[in-house]
């Protein structure tokens, strides 16, 4: 067993195929056959169902262990370039979109500006998506929705944002100072599918107070949840960094007292240990958040606002 054979059962995962895992590792099919082919001869499975193309489960596991084998041989430079104070390597980091819109623009300059051997990569997704891959070894560490709950990720909150409800001007609620939650419960709403944290936070507050909230349609995506209420479709009850202080149009941003604030945090696996490109992430994450996260409407920063503990 050797890294190019399983750098090529990871490029199948990845890229779906035989020739698009050559193609990503730029080589021929051939090699990655070959590749495979003794990978398999070696542990005495089936790593890729010929058939479907598609990983097996003993491939899944091999995949899932392999990531980890190629992190830890990718840092092993890292590792020693930081005894000498230089850091250096990828970082491979998941975002939240509506956190993604203020942070990363600042979080890159400040990163390429104090770490310049840094090699950022982003990926923007919703915190279902990114947590699995994370889990995975697909991400070093991911800016999400909170609670996380598993005992093999570290968790760090990094700050608090209102929940508000986005009014588009044309509806009856254009002209409120503020709803209550027996007013939310009185119109149809976008609202995040049942299954996301978010929607469990919002369920939970309706329950407390007495009341069953109605979906004009489920939109797993917060960004495009406020989108639809920005061209008119119906309110939505999204973070306020949904909609930012600089953006205009045909609606009305309403506040939602006995909506809870939502807890937005950093979140890496504990085991393998994170190298060095990746903790330079976090301290610059940390520096913006406690230096300017405040200054984002909604947004609240300081261990006196957050209900979640570092785990």
């Amino acid at each position: 067993m050797d890294l190019r054979q399983i750098s090529s059962l990871i490029a199948i995962a990845d890229h779906g195929s035989f020739s698009a895992a050559a193609r990503a590792l730029y080589t021929v099919q051939s090699n990655v056959s070959a590749h495979i082919a003794r990978l398999e001869r070696e542990l005495g499975v089936t790593l890729i169902d010929r058939a479907t193309g598609q990983i097996t489960d003993e491939g899944a596991l091999v995949v899932e262990r392999g990531r980890r084998i190629i992190r830890e041989f990718d840092e092993i430079s890292a590792d020693i370039a930081a005894l000498d104070d230089v850091v250096s390597g990828a970082t491979r980091i998941g975002v939240i979109g509506t956190t993604g819109r203020w942070l990363m623009p600042q979080f890159l300059e400040r990163l390429s500006e104090q770490h310049p051997h840094v090699h950022p990569v982003v990926s923007e997704g919703g915190t279902s998506s990114l947590v699995p891959r994370l889990v995975a070894g697909q991400l070093d560490a991911c800016i999400v929705h909170l609670p996380v709950d598993d005992p093999e990720l570290h968790v760090e909150p990094l700050f608090a944002e209102d929940l508000i409800v986005i009014v588009p001007n044309k509806h009856a609620w254009a002209g409120a100072t503020s709803l209550s939650m027996r007013e939310l419960a009185q119109q149809p709403l976008v609202l995040p599918p049942p299954s996301s944290t978010l929607r469990r936070i919002i369920n939970r507050a309706a329950d407390l107070n007495g009341v069953t909230l109605t979906t004009e349609a489920e939109i797993d995506g917060v960004r495009l949840m406020a989108s639809l209420a920005f061209e008119g479709f119906a309110p939505a009850i999204v973070p306020a960094t949904a909609a930012p202080r600089w953006l205009n149009g045909a609606f009305t941003r309403v506040p939602a007292p006995e909506l809870p604030r939502r807890v937005v945090g950093w979140v890496q696996r504990r085991r393998p240990r994170p190298g060095p490109p990746s903790r330079a992430a976090l301290d610059v994450v940390r520096e913006l958040v406690l230096s300017r996260g405040s200054r984002q409407p909604g947004v609240y920063v300081g261990a006196d606002v957050l209900p979640l503990k570092t785990s």
